[in-house]
């Protein structure tokens, strides 16, 4: 009985840590592979006419970085 728990023990902090790994080398959050709300057509949780402020200035600061990305792109 031991056994089990040990090996199921270390089966899940390997995919754990590989999970983990994988979050260090990319620095992309785990997500669905189903698009989510999108595959709908719903282009946002709130599907309001207008953003919210704090939608607003994430929208902005998403820009900007994607901008600062493709400015310093190596390839």
């Amino acid at each position: 009985m031991l056994e089990i728990f040990i090996a199921t023990f270390i089966f899940f902090l390997l995919a754990f840590a590989g999970m983990s790994l994988g979050y260090m080398i990319k620095r992309k959050s785990i997500q669905g592979s189903c698009g989510g709300l999108s595959s709908i057509g719903v282009e946002k949780v709130c599907d309001c006419p207008e953003p919210c402020d704090a939608r607003k200035r994430r929208m902005a600061r998403d820009a900007a970085r994607q901008v600062q990305l493709e400015k310093h792109r190596i390839i």
